[in-house]
């Protein structure tokens, strides 16, 4: 797997952000929005990225939802976006506290499978070390055998799974301050 590093989104990677979410949209893929906040709505990427930065703080951010921060997960080599994660700053939400986690992430369908939601999961927990999170829930759907798989190789101990619309998420949580890196 290429070096990625996860990055605030800019209008200078608006071609690679749009076939991104064009690629997801052709893959028929409804959970590939993950952790991709509005921009499977939005009309452009200059108004995603308005959206993304209005959630940034609280003063902002949306009265029924929480503060979060944006990252694309950018390869190194070819300067090419592979996935999308977010980060919640808390989860006191009736969703996110129950089934929605502290972060979401998508990685491309073509980079799939090269190991980059690990990594992005794994870089995302450092920004939860900044942010004061001691211990991170992240979950999956019960069939998303990959994503269990990324979430149990970043210290993810699974916890329940709970019934959401007929289907089961399993509950993961990822405690910080063992030291995981």
């Amino acid at each position: 797997m290429s070096e990625i590093k996860l990055i605030e989104p800019t209008m200078a990677y608006e071609k690679d952000i749009w076939q991104l979410r064009q690629e997801i949209i052709e893959s028929g893929d409804q959970d590939s929005f993950a952790g991709c906040g509005d921009l499977e709505r939005c009309a452009s990427v200059q108004e995603w990225i308005d959206t993304v930065h209005r959630y940034q703080k609280t003063e902002t951010c949306p009265k029924d939802k929480v503060p979060s921060n944006m990252y694309i997960a950018v390869r190194e080599r070819d300067n090419k976006i592979v996935g999308v994660i977010d980060l919640r700053h808390h989860i006191d939400h009736p969703i996110l506290g129950t089934w929605g986690g502290h972060m979401g992430y998508s990685v491309r369908p073509s980079e799939r499978g090269k190991g980059y939601a690990k990594e992005m999961v794994r870089q995302n927990l450092g920004h939860c070390r900044e942010l004061g999170i001691h211990k991170v829930m992240i979950t999956c759907d019960e069939d998303n055998v990959a994503s269990r798989r990324v979430i149990m190789a970043n210290g993810g101990v699974y916890e329940k799974s709970v019934e959401v619309d007929g289907c089961f998420v399993r509950r993961y949580w990822i405690p910080l301050e063992d030291g995981n890196k």
